[in-house]
């Protein structure tokens, strides 16, 4: 007899992204693991697939040929757009119709982006008191871009899920709403981060009760508090947050998240797709096979899957 499982059998994928042994963002934060050794110890962990990382292969035929020999898929490449700040319109149609064409390529994977203009995140500065925030043209020239972009992508039909991130313009709960408000829910679908919401304050559960049905991809990731509460509390960098170890995988007791709510919630809204482990750590303090393990073991135990 076979055990029963929180989500129907062939709905859901398991991914990880490359962040915990290199970060995309911070490149200093980086002990000289080889692209081979990283996409093999994420087939090793036992995933179905990852997202793209500065170290992997340019060439897509080369990479597909090397993820191929590690059962892997590309889960998703990420796209930055830039609506909100001046004469950017061009080069973002641009960006995005190369990862589209990348994902043609791949035949794997929905699109994540999400507006970095005027972001902190990536700047030595206090993270949140520096998210910028958008006036009523910003929103209308972010909302008019998003609604495009996705339009473009059904017609290749791809996913675009909108990742709200923390240093960005849609980074709290309300300006979520904002832009689920001005933006068509069949062509701009979200990509939920549970770390990057609950750093921003806001509740997964409530998210997911709220936006369940534009929920297509889902990036999991934990959260150590007591590292959040003094990152927030001392007006820490992004970089500095992610140093100090803010971020874990779900798994880990140092983490404060409950997945198994989480999981089931999305189970009881019927989501169908990418589930990918997202911990962005220093691999001088966190062995990332071990974290790839860990967050692996937990996932089948809670999802029987």
């Amino acid at each position: 007899m076979s055990r029963p499982t929180m989500f129907p059998a062939g709905t859901i994928k398991f991914g990880i992204t490359p962040t915990g042994w290199v970060n995309d963002d911070f490149l200093d934060i980086d002990t000289g693991i080889p692209f081979g050794q990283i996409v093999s110890e994420m087939a090793l962990a036992g995933f179905e697939g990852c997202s793209r990382g500065h170290k992997y292969p340019s060439d897509p035929e080369e990479l597909k040929r090397d993820l191929e020999l590690r059962n892997l898929n590309i889960s998703e490449p990420w796209v930055s757009t830039y609506f909100t700040i001046n004469d950017m319109r061009e080069q973002t149609f641009e960006s995005f119709d190369k990862e589209i064409k990348f994902l043609q390529q791949m035949q794997s994977g929905d699109l994540v982006l999400a507006e970095l203009g005027g972001s902190s995140h990536q700047q030595p500065i206090a993270l949140v008191p520096n998210a910028p925030k958008f006036s009523d043209e910003q929103w209308c020239r972010l909302a008019d871009g998003l609604n495009a972009l996705g339009h473009k992508a059904n017609c290749q039909g791809i996913q675009m899920c909108y990742h709200h991130h923390m240093g960005t313009g849609v980074m709290t709960m309300e300006a979520i709403a904002k832009l689920a408000e001005l933006t068509d829910p069949n062509c701009v679908h979200f990509c939920l981060d549970t770390g990057h919401l609950f750093f921003a304050g806001g509740d997964n559960l409530e998210f997911i009760n709220l936006y369940g049905e534009r929920i297509k991809h889902v990036h999991l990731k934990n959260i150590r508090k007591e590292v959040m509460d003094y990152s927030l509390a001392h007006d820490l960098s992004f970089k500095e947050a992610i140093l100090r170890g803010v971020f874990t995988v779900p798994g880990d007791p140092a983490g404060c998240l409950d997945f198994k709510e989480i999981l089931q919630a999305l189970a009881d809204k019927n989501f169908a797709g990418w589930l990918i482990v997202e911990a962005e750590q220093n691999p001088a303090n966190a062995n990332p096979l071990l974290y790839a393990q860990m967050a692996r073991k937990y996932l089948q135990e809670v999802t029987g899957l």
